[in-house]
């Protein structure tokens, strides 16, 4: 919606710069006074379009150095004249020459204000709409006019930014090595795409030119290569270059690249947001710990999808299916490359959510929870021990650093699962069928009734009735073969047998008591 806009004011604004320039070439060769009349009579022939339109002289929509005028109309104080699109429509350059601005010559400021007085003011001024936001039935922003366009085409950029460096765990060096035509697709035999990957350069432990990698990301980093392309186009053609982190405000900047800018504008991408769509009941980017707004930085991004890649605290972050995409696509892309470092980060992640769970297991049994399945005996074997050990008083919070250090080497092999988890042995694994060379357990194989690592909790337990009722359901049709019923009645056995030990487990276990995480 926004991208949209945005994308096609620059356009617009772009055409009238154009348009400028040739009426300022063909006005050059003539005298002074035959370009002022051609210059009027086009001011004429603008004033006349919007009043044919029904538009009013169009206004900055914000009041910029302090400026601003009152209205003759409405008696209201507004932003002033937007003299500067006035410009470009009747092809006067005010910079290098400061005499033809339209507002200061008397001839041309009365007609300006004559027509302010007929057909009133118009915040903005370009004709590119703004799009309805469906949550508001309302436009998103008001009208474009350069500057706001230039503010919107900075959040936009980084927003490019932000969904590059979350998705794909690329460093600030990496992402702002970017180029244009750095994305490649690729294609499977029947032309459907397969996967993207983008080309760049990774700096870290390199010499001072780098060395070129390939990142596989997801189709929404793709989409936003493309808009980055178009946003920064106008730039590269007037200046050259192929980089796609390029400053916008190519008339007021010394800089060619944003490079470490870009944190600022993070920032103020952030405020940006909470001004514009949220309340102080509840922020778009709520405040640090402290109250103060939250500062975001370029090293968050990587670290905070390596977490969600690799944490998963009992499904609910590994269950949101964006993580788990970009999960496949970093991981086994990007992070498959051991030059990236990204799989260390992902692997030291996991070690830490890992820690996290077990703590959660030993808080459970403190209250009461009895386990199930083939390796229940044996963790809860572990987890008791630590709770005689430690020996809390009920209510209280057990140390977590102690409980981490003595629970550690049972952590490091548990695997969180939807219907069990796996506390892996690779000796024992029946996932594995005796391939012991393996370091974790090949899920989709897992026989969760059955195999020596597995461990049923009661948070697993709704699945099991839910798998019990969809098999009882198949039974129903009419349509199944005698061997497809046979399996469907021994599942149901199965899974009926789990829940029967789950639910006598439950029965068996002490009171429980608060949790204390």
């Amino acid at each position: 919606m926004a991208r949209g806009d945005i994308l096609a004011a620059r356009a617009e604004i772009e055409a009238l710069r154009e348009r400028q320039n040739a009426l300022i070439a063909a006005d050059k060769p003539l005298s002074e006074s035959m370009r002022r009349q051609r210059r009027h009579d086009r001011l004429t022939a603008y004033i006349e379009q919007l009043r044919g339109a029904g538009r009013g002289v169009p206004i900055w929509t914000t009041a910029h150095n302090g400026v601003i005028r009152n209205d003759p109309v409405t008696g209201a104080d507004t932003p002033p004249i937007n003299a500067h699109l006035i410009h470009m429509h009747i092809g006067v350059d005010a910079q290098a020459e400061p005499a033809e601005h339209v507002l200061l010559r008397m001839a041309t400021k009365t007609l300006v204000l004559d027509a302010i007085t007929e057909v009133g003011a118009e915040t903005g001024g370009i004709d590119t709409g703004v799009s309805i936001d469906p949550d508001t039935d309302r436009p998103w922003r008001p009208h474009f006019d350069a500057k706001t366009l230039l503010l919107e085409e900075r959040m936009l950029q980084s927003a490019c930014y932000i969904l590059y460096a979350y998705l794909t765990g690329m460093r600030d060096c990496e992402v702002q090595a970017m180029r244009v035509g750095c994305l490649n697709v690729g294609r499977s035999e029947d032309a459907l795409i397969e996967r993207y990957a983008i080309n760049s350069v990774v700096y870290k432990r390199r010499d001072i030119r780098g060395q070129p990698e390939s990142w596989i990301t997801i189709e929404p980093v793709a989409k936003a290569i493309a808009v980055l392309e178009c946003l920064t186009q106008h730039i590269r053609r007037r200046q050259g270059g192929d980089t796609l982190w390029r400053v916008l405000d190519d008339g007021r900047s010394h800089k060619a690249h944003i490079s470490a800018e870009i944190v600022r504008q993070f920032n103020a991408f952030r405020d940006h947001l909470n001004a514009q769509f949220a309340t102080p009941e509840a922020p778009i980017v709520p405040p640090g710990p402290d109250g103060e707004p939250w500062r975001i930085t370029t090293r968050q991004f990587r670290r905070t999808v390596a977490w969600h890649i690799a944490n998963r605290p009992f499904g609910t972050v590994a269950g949101m299916i964006q993580y788990k995409h970009a999960g496949i696509a970093a991981y086994e892309g990007y992070a498959g490359s051991s030059r990236s470092g990204f799989r260390n980060e992902v692997a030291r992640e996991r070690a830490l959510g890992q820690l996290d769970d077990i703590l959660v297991y030993f808080e459970r049994r403190r209250a009461g929870e009895a386990l199930t399945g083939p390796a229940a005996a044996r963790v809860t074997g572990e987890l008791q021990q630590a709770i005689d050990k430690l020996n809390p008083l009920p209510g209280h919070i057990a140390d977590p650093a102690r409980v981490r250090a003595m629970l550690a080497h049972v952590a490091r092999t548990l695997y969180v699962g939807g219907l069990n988890d796996c506390f892996f042995d690779s000796a024992t694994a029946l996932c594995l069928n005796g391939k012991t060379e393996r370091s974790a357990p090949a899920i989709a194989h897992c026989r969760p009734d059955r195999c020596p690592n597995s461990c049923i909790a009661s948070r697993h337990r709704p699945v099991w009735v839910q798998a019990v009722e969809d098999a009882k359901m198949l039974l129903r049709e009419k349509r199944l073969s005698e061997l497809q019923r046979a399996a469907l009645r021994r599942d149901v056995e199965r899974i009926d047998a789990v829940l029967e030990r789950t639910a006598t487990s439950s029965l068996a276990a002490p009171s429980s008591r608060p949790s204390a995480i």
